[in-house]
């Protein structure tokens, strides 16, 4: 089943009852996803490198990051780039998150789940990866530089309890605390 159907058909009940929430448009959704990646002072070909990748594994043109100010311990000048950032919502937004949980988390080497300690106090999700290759987009034998990843994931949640609680069922690999 699709994660956003399975989101209205199952997990709004199921949040509402967990919740004790009355009002169905106060239940925690997703909003957006984040995914940023930070080059730093690289050579101009990693960087487009990297604005492929995120293209290829979004599905969207990623947005070139600069530098608001110079930073003389980190050698970086004004204006220069130094991230590559997609934002996703709607559709694309659900497609990549059930690509996510389905694929590039089982992918990932020596994964046991994700710490509750990536949730903020607001319910929000932020997962690093430290490979681009756990992606089911990226092949291994084309790729010629590995960079790490950043995904955020914004909820309307207003405690980190409901952020969790929908993460949750929705199907992210949480740790098993004992």
């Amino acid at each position: 089943m699709r994660i956003q159907e399975k989101y209205k058909k199952e997990i709004i009940p199921e949040l509402k009852k967990r919740l004790d929430i009355k009002n169905t448009l106060a239940i925690p959704r997703i909003t957006k996803v984040v995914i940023n990646v930070g080059v730093g002072k690289k050579e101009k070909d990693f960087i487009s490198t990297v604005e492929a990748n995120l293209a290829r594994i979004t599905g969207q043109k990623p947005v070139l990051t600069k530098a608001k100010k110079a930073i003389s311990a980190f050698k970086t000048r004004q204006g220069m780039v130094i991230g590559v950032a997609v934002t996703l919502r709607g559709k694309r937004m659900y497609d990549f998150l059930e690509k996510l949980i389905n694929i590039s988390f089982p992918r990932v080497r020596d994964f046991r789940g994700i710490s509750e300690k990536h949730l903020d106090n607001m319910g929000n999700l932020t997962v690093g990866f430290k490979e681009n290759i756990s992606f089911p987009e990226i092949r291994a034998d084309e790729i010629e530089n590995i960079h790490g990843l950043e995904i955020s994931i914004t909820t309307t949640a207003k405690s980190r309890e409901a952020g969790l609680e929908l993460f949750k069922l929705l199907g992210f690999p949480f740790i098993k605390k004992d």
